[in-house]
């Protein structure tokens, strides 16, 4: 198992470089580039929750970064599981669902050498979710704490400027919509966004109906995380 996560490691570092690189460039169509080769992925979790909740998020969300950013994401998702190798090949992995979360001693293990070695994880309450995926994220760093991101963080001022935060996108429970972040030695490992629902926002219209002003706002913080977490390590 060393051995495998090891190699996929690299793999993700490479991933990393690659996309970094792009970030560090003045941004070009997407036109001009060559023929995509990353993807967001999708993760998969075992409790009941579900994870498959918004089958169109992602493929949107890539195109809309494609558009707007000049990458070269495959307009498609990936789906792998918590405690699988191939995590290490995504150097982006959006979570989301309604309900229960559950990692294993080894799943909680895998996702945490993940983060450690410079993947990210975007976490999305679709609401319902909040009181399971805390305590399992606090299986994965039991020394770490949400914390709320303050709205001068640089995630909220990338290709689009959001000086309230995060936008509100669905009602849930009339709560401001706040962002919480995990830190691991000064590198935002995972994002939270919680009485937002980013990912309802960034479904094709005809899912929610949401107009379109929402479903653009949604689509450009997207691209904000999207941005910032290809160019934190720069910094």
């Amino acid at each position: 198992m060393f051995n495998s996560v090891k190699t996929s490691s690299i793999g993700l570092l490479l991933f990393l470089a690659l996309m970094l690189f792009l970030s560090g460039r003045p941004f070009a169509p997407a036109r001009q580039l060559e023929k995509p080769s990353l993807q967001l992925a999708l993760l998969k979790y075992k409790g009941g929750g579900d994870w498959y909740a918004n089958p169109t998020s992602l493929p949107n969300l890539a195109r809309f970064c494609n558009e707007e950013l000049g990458t070269q994401f495959v307009e498609d998702q990936a789906e792998v599981y918590v405690g699988d190798a191939d995590l290490f090949n995504y150097p982006f992995v959006h979570m989301t669902g309604h309900g229960n979360v559950v990692f294993s001693e080894s799943e909680a293990l895998n996702l945490r050498t993940y983060l450690i070695a410079g993947g990210f994880l975007h976490i999305d309450d679709n609401y319902g979710m909040d009181p399971y995926v805390r305590p399992a994220m606090k299986k994965v760093f039991p020394e770490l704490d949400f914390v709320e991101l303050p709205f001068e963080h640089p995630i909220y001022h990338q290709r689009f400027d959001f000086p309230n935060g995060l936008p509100k996108i669905h009602k849930h429970d009339g709560k401001p919509p706040q962002g919480f972040g995990l830190f691991w030695e000064g590198r935002l490992v995972c994002f939270y966004t919680y009485e937002c629902d980013l990912g309802d926002g960034w479904e094709s219209p005809q899912v929610h109906k949401d107009p379109p002003e929402k479903r653009l706002q949604a689509l450009q913080m997207g691209v904000n995380i999207v941005q910032f977490v290809f160019s934190q390590g720069l910094k």
